[in-house]
Parts: structure tokens; C-alpha cells; sequence
């Protein structure tokens, strides 16, 4: 997922805080579980939007993370180390993110983060990750250009930083499921493109509409929206005269639901698609009109019919939650316990301890990374991007999101 057109960064980091690499808690053991029997403390970041209009998304991430932390230390999965969370709130401001990604580098127990949920976000937190050797894990973010380079369109493909990694599919692939769906499946030809500026919506729109002309439909029309505005009439009425049979959004869902309620009470009664940033609840409850029929992809198959998800269901609920895990509890977790298998591969090669170069060597072990998670097999190609390609299908159905299609993406 999501967000905000690349900024430069120019926020000016002490270099002390970007050259940092010894980490782990030391102060009384030296490194190691010692012989007193005290461990080192590690720490796992966490930065979403906690607050705001996305704080629902957000939420699920910091507590997925959490109650991956929780069940490491229960088990001791890695042997003389204790996990915690340190969680930042970026409000899905790319600003707030280099500032928390700052913060993040600067502390030394930090050896690993999970986030953010916005594409903008995290490419004006990756240079600052990067010069730290700080190991970064977002579970949403889905623009291909974070982990391909900003020429992956034209086929030439290169990693822009070695310590980014993510366990959501990327939006060639999203963005090319949805229009084979629309196209082929619901058997829509004619399809209006609203996006709404943004890094992610405006990019997965491309993609989106590039794949739906090559099949043999027609954008019949492109329009944008402005994020946090909520009259969209106008893009409405556009919709309406143009005759499309389904529209196609590029954003997320406080945007998409009320775009999708403005089009059916101009009097187009034809469904809305989008991708993950829609696919949530607040989507639906953000529409006054029935919005039956209306569409989302979203990364990976439901996580209720997985059975490798079901333990971490139980775990969730018996942690007390008081937000949902949402769209992204999965991706959330599994990104925290890849992190946790990064730095027991790391302890367990220093006979034990946290080496003082430990960031530098999660980041190597990431690239080995391999195990059964939540959402499946989860390990990443050369890139950093997930090699877990599985995307789902959601219609809204009396008033609720129901899957109606899952598959492996085969390009």
C-alpha cells in the first residue's frame, strides 16, 4: 500500500545516528545471555499510521507485531534474548515517517522494523534505514518502485536498498489481477479511472488501466480526487455521462467509499473496484447508498481459511486486542517473525550473543529467510519483494466483504 509521491530527503540526521550498528542491550551482560542469566533486550520497531483516518489499518499492524513479539518470548525462540516494540506514529505523513525512522535509527536495541502501511511513507524512510543498516519489513506497501527502482516499467529492474524487504505482492501484480477479473470474469468493458494522486493509488490505477486496454476493454474516462476531501460530485456526474459499466479506483477506502456512494446517487448503479486500500470494513460504512457488488483485491488469500492463520486467530483473540487485526495482521506478523528468524540465525552464529555489527548481519540473514507464517511460505527473492504471489478477490456482499476469487499470480 500506498501513499505520496517521492520526497527527497532533506532532513539532516546526525551521522552518529545513521552510522550506528552496535545494538542490543548490554548494560549488564555484555552482549550475551552471561551467566547471571539475564538476556539482551532486542527491539522490534513498529510505524503506522496509529492515528487518523487509516488508524484502523495501523492499529492491526502494531498489534500483530506485538503479539508476534509476545509468542518469541514465550517460547524463547531465540535463546538469551527478550523482544519488545517500540511503536511511532506516522499519521501517513512522510514527514512523520523520516522523523520516526530517525528516532528508530538512533536507538540502539532497534535491530529490525515492521512498516510502514504507505508506499509515500516509506520512501522517505528507506535512505535513512539504509544508512543505518536498519533492517526494514513493511507488510503493505505495495509500489514497485521501493524495491525495483523507479525505471521497473521499462524492464530495468534494480534494488534501491539492500536492507528493504516486504511479505505484500507489489501492484503489477495487484493492479493486473484486478483487470483480469473485471475484465474476463465480471465482464466489464467499459471502465472509468479515478485515482487520487497519491504513490500507491495513482500507480496501481496505471497498472490497472494498462492491463484492462491490453485484454480489449476501454477507459472510457480518468479523473482525481483530492485525499481527505468528500464531495466528489463532479467525478461522479463524469462517471455517469460517460456510460462506463465499472469504475476502477486507485486509493484507499475514506476516499473509495464515498466515491462509490456520490456515483450510485448520480445514478450510475455500477460497481466500484479497487485494490487493498479499500478492502476494509470502514469502506462500506463510509458509503450511505448500498454499495452490494462493488470490488477489492488484497494481498495473499482470507487469512480466516487459511489453516496456517488459525493459531494466530486464537493467539489475537486471546490477547485482548481492542482493534481487529484488519487487512494487514497477517503480513504484520509474518514480517516481525521473519525479523525474530533473522536474529536467532545472527545470535545463534555468535555462540549465543548479539554481535555488535548485529544490524548489518540481519539484514544478510534476511535474504535467507524461509518459513511457514501466517499467510504461507514466506521468503523473499532478490529484490526484497515477497516470492508469496497470491492475491483474493473481494465483493461486497450484504453489507460485508466476501471473497469470491483466489489465485496464484501467473504473469
Amino acid at each position: 500500500m500506498r501513499h505520496r509521491s517521492l520526497l527527497i530527503l532533506t532532513a539532516v540526521v546526525t551521522t552518529g545516528a545513521l552510522t550506528l550498528t552496535a545494538c542490543g542491550s548490554r548494560d549488564d551482560n555484555k552482549g550475551g545471555s552471561g551467566d547471571d542469566g539475564k538476556k539482551t533486550t532486542v527491539i522490534i520497531g513498529v510505524d503506522a499510521p496509529l492515528t487518523g483516518s487509516l488508524s484502523a489499518l495501523g492499529q492491526g499492524i502494531k498489534n500483530s507485531v506485538d503479539l508476534a513479539v509476545n509468542v518469541a518470548n514465550k517460547s524463547n525462540e531465540v535463546p538469551g534474548v527478550t523482544f519488545k516494540i517500540e511503536a511511532t506514529d506516522d499519521q501517513a505523513v512522510p514527514a512523520s515517517g523520516q522523523q520516526n525512522a530517525t528516532k528508530l535509527v538512533g536507538m540502539k536495541d532497534v535491530l529490525g522494523v515492521v512498516g510502514p502501511l504507505n508506499s509515500g511513507v516509506s520512501q522517505s524512510m528507506q535512505g535513512v534505514f539504509a544508512q543505518a543498516n536498519l533492517t526494514q519489513v513493511s507488510p503493505a506497501n505495495t509500489n514497485p518502485s521501493l524495491t525495483q527502482g523507479d525505471k521497473w516499467g521499462s524492464g530495468e529492474k534494480k534494488r534501491p536498498f539492500p536492507t528493504y524487504f516486504r511479505t505484500a505482492t507489489t501492484d503489477v501484480i495487484q493492479g493486473k489481477f484486478a483487470a483480469n477479473y473485471l475484465f474476463t470474469t465480471a465482464g466489464k468493458k467499459k471502465v472509468y479511472v479515478v485515482d487520487d494522486k497519491q504513490t500507491y493509488g495513482a500507480g496501481l490505477a496505471s497498472i490497472f488501466s494498462a492491463e484492462f486496454t491490453k485484454l480489449g476493454g476501454k477507459v472510457v474516462g480518468t479523473d482525481h480526487v483530492t485525499v481527505k476531501e468528500t464531495d466528489f460530485s463532479s467525478t461522479a456526474d463524469k462517471v455517469k455521462s460517460s456510460g462506463a459499466d465499472s469504475v476502477y479506483f486507485g486509493g484507499q477506502y475514506p476516499e473509495g467509499g464515498l466515491l462509490s456512494d456520490q456515483v450510485k446517487k448520480a445514478g450510475a448503479k455500477i460497481p466500484t473496484m479497487g485494490g487493498d486500500g479499500i478492502y476494509d470494513p470502514q469502506f462500506i460504512k463510509a458509503s450511505g447508498e448500498a454499495n452490494d457488488g462493488d470490488l477489492a483485491t488484497s494481498v495473499g488469500y482470507p487469512v480466516e481459511k487459511l489453516d496456517t492463520a488459525k493459531k494466530f486467530i486464537a493467539d489475537y483473540k486471546a490477547g485482548g486486542y481492542k482493534d481487529p487485526y484488519a487487512a494487514y495482521g497477517g503480513y504484520s506478523y509474518d514480517a516481525a517473525w521473519a525479523i525474530i528468524q533473522a536474529v536467532k540465525t545472527v545470535v545463534a552464529a555468535n555462540d549465543g550473543k548479539v554481535p555488535d555489527d548485529a544490524r548489518k548481519k540481519v539484514v544478510e540473514a534476511m535474504s535467507k529467510v524461509s518459513f511457514k507464517g501466517v499467510t504461507g511460505d514466506v521468503a523473499f527473492d532478490e529484490f526484497g519483494d515477497t516470492t508469496n504471489k497470491q492475491l483474493t478477490v473481494y465483493q461486497v456482499k450484504n453489507g460485508a466483504w466476501t471473497d469470491v476469487k483466489s489465485d496464484t499470480f501467473k504473469d
